[in-house]
């Protein structure tokens, strides 16, 4: 079961930090990932941090301002999130691979958190 914390609103150009926390015993053989969706669009792919956080990618909008980091020992997943945008507001869902690999398609993710609200203001 994933749980997601953090979000919230923020101005823009303002910071926030996104956590998913994993209570079953795989996290640390899972890649992880981040995906969005905001009003009216489909889903979308944020980036994604291997198994062991030894590489990670972004979607083109995230580059630079997002970042992705993991706690193995704590079963947990960040999104740190600089410079944000009204274009930013959304939820985002933090996912589970099937594997250790970071992967954009969604179908490869098999366990997904609860959704976070991220509003910016402009």
């Amino acid at each position: 079961l994933l749980v997601q914390t953090g979000g919230g609103l923020v101005q823009t150009g303002g910071s926030l930090r996104l956590s998913c926390t994993d209570s079953g015993g795989s996290f640390r053989v899972l890649a992880m990932a981040w995906f969005r969706q905001a009003p009216g669009k489909e889903r979308e792919f944020v980036g994604a941090i291997k198994w062991d956080g030894s590489s990670d990618f972004y979607a083109d909008f995230a580059k630079g301002r997002f970042t992705i980091s993991r706690d193995n020992a704590k079963s947990t997943v960040l999104l740190r999130m600089n410079s944000l945008k009204p274009e930013d507001t959304a939820v985002y869902y933090c996912a589970q691979s099937r594997d250790g690999l970071g992967r954009i398609e969604e179908r490869y993710y098999t366990s997904w958190g609860q959704g976070t609200q991220v509003t910016v203001s402009s």
